[in-house]
């Protein structure tokens, strides 16, 4: 059964910095490509970045603009485990965060599981 359960999430203040993780099980982590995405109060959910299989313990990124040069996600193969750490903090980054597993077919890529999401609230 696949399982990827976040924790890590938290208050903090403006400008503090938080690390999720999202830890996996029930398939071969180190096979697929990773993503985190997030759900403000209200709002729809939002791509904030993705990291690919690669090889080793680290594949290439990509970052929603709204976030890049603040977050930084990676990878440890060996412990099942994403990462996404969180820096210089801003109130709209208030949200639900859930990492996600990215699945091929047919020529496009999915998302085929979601864990349950981790609550981040940025304010003073």
């Amino acid at each position: 059964e696949v399982q990827l359960v976040e924790s890590g999430g938290g208050l903090v203040q403006p400008g503090g910095s938080l690390r999720l993780s999202c830890a996996a099980s029930g398939f071969t982590f180190s096979n697929y490509h990773m993503s985190w995405v997030r759900q403000a109060p209200g709002k729809g959910l939002e791509w904030v970045s993705d990291i690919n299989s690669g090889g080793g313990s680290t594949g290439s990124t990509s970052y929603a603009d709204s976030v890049k040069g603040r977050f930084t996600i990676s990878r440890d193969n060996a412990k099942n485990t994403l990462y996404l750490q969180m820096n210089s903090l801003k109130p709209e980054d208030t949200a639900v965060y859930y990492c996600a597993k990215k699945t091929y077919y047919s020529g496009s890529y999915y998302y085929d599981y979601w864990g349950q999401g981790t609550q981040v609230t940025v304010s003073s």
